[in-house]
């Protein structure tokens, strides 16, 4: 049992933290000179914060599914949703950071935010410590959208 509790964290820890690693690794590499030059709204936090914020946040996210996995009436298509939500959460960081497309990067930051909601709720039926975790994440999700939102109406 514990062997299977160990392999299916790093599992969904793996799954998860290479939806960060590609975002990481389009915001690396495309970021700048661009992101520099935009105009930023004066609560934009430092680049430094992002780190250091978005591994928290995908340690809670995938401590709520782990903890959801191993929940007596877990169901499958929240798995699903779970997963979709991290090609969601990829994407933003693509089209937003490789494609500067910031209009289109506040569409899908809507849909995931959306996802967000709807795995809240589905954690909240099964899992109580799955729904407070990822409420952090919704949280910075909401700020990211007030962010770019404005980032699109300065620039």
């Amino acid at each position: 049992m514990l062997k299977n509790k160990i392999l299916s964290f790093a599992l969904f820890a793996t799954i998860t933290y290479s939806a960060s690693a590609i975002g990481g690794l389009a915001t690396i590499g495309f970021k700048e000179p661009w992101y520099s030059s935009i105009i930023k709204p004066s609560f934009n936090p430092p680049d430094w914060i992002f780190a250091p914020v978005w591994t928290t946040l995908y340690l809670m996210m995938t401590i709520a599914i782990w903890f959801f996995w191993h929940s007596k009436n877990k169901d499958i298509n929240t798995i699903y949703i779970y997963l979709i939500h991290l090609i969601f959460n990829t994407t933003w960081s693509v089209v937003f950071f490789v494609f500067h497309n910031m209009l289109l990067a506040l569409a899908i930051l809507i849909v995931l935010i959306g996802l967000i909601i709807v795995l809240i709720v589905r954690f909240k039926r099964v899992n109580i410590a799955s729904y407070y975790l990822m409420i952090p994440y919704l949280l910075w999700c909401i700020f990211a959208l007030v962010l770019n939102l404005n980032l699109i109406l300065l620039n």
